[in-house]
């Protein structure tokens, strides 16, 4: 099950849009922001149904 999500970028605050696979289980896994190429760490927490997204900074 796939879910799109709105975020801002934790460094330059622009927005953006990831896709989440719910399927996959809990997840932790980094991605470069499309504006400004800075590393985003994702903390993805499912059960396949509910789920809670958290993003950082990969200097935190």
């Amino acid at each position: 099950m796939l879910e799109v999500e709105r975020y801002h970028c934790p460094y330059c605050g622009e927005p953006a849009e990831a896709v989440l696979d719910l399927s996959a289980g809990d997840q932790c896994y980094v991605e470069d922001c499309p504006v400004c190429c800075q590393p985003i760490v994702f903390e993805l927490r499912t059960d396949g149904i509910a789920w809670t997204l958290v993003l950082r900074r990969e200097d935190d």
